[in-house]
């Protein structure tokens, strides 16, 4: 076996970028995890589903917008159900002490999305997560 089969089978293709609506965000399963990916300019973004303040599975049908804090402009979710903020790079929330779990994404030269099949990323979704 070689490193990039090994790869390969680290990833689950879950959909084609076509697919993924600017500003929106769609739910997917990965390994029993609810993911919602949000695709935010040239960047397609992973978090856990589930509000973490409420503990429904909608995050995908949160609002998203941006905000600037001070270091710059940033993409975030708003959940549906309570209007709390998360940052969608880092998972962090901006309006709660409670953070959410991101999701490693790539998306392939032929389009297709891929998430990472391994437990979420305590480190947020970053610059490496979309080669």
């Amino acid at each position: 076996m070689t490193l990039i089969e090994t790869d390969r089978r680290s990833w689950v293709a879950v959909c084609h970028l076509a697919v993924l609506e600017p500003e929106r965000g769609v739910a997917v399963l990965v390994n029993g995890a609810a993911v919602a990916l949000f695709r935010v300019g040239d960047q397609v973004l992973g978090v856990s589903n589930v509000d973490p303040c409420s503990g429904a599975s909608v995050l995908s049908r949160g609002l998203v917008g941006h905000t600037d804090l001070g270091d710059g402009p940033v993409a975030y979710v708003a959940s549906p159900l309570r209007k709390e903020r998360f940052d969608l790079v880092t998972g962090r929330g901006l309006d709660v002490d409670i953070d959410l779990e991101t999701w490693p994404v790539r998306v392939l030269d032929d389009g297709w999305v891929e998430v990472h099949r391994g437990e979420a990323s305590p480190s947020g979704n970053g610059p490496e997560t979309n080669p």
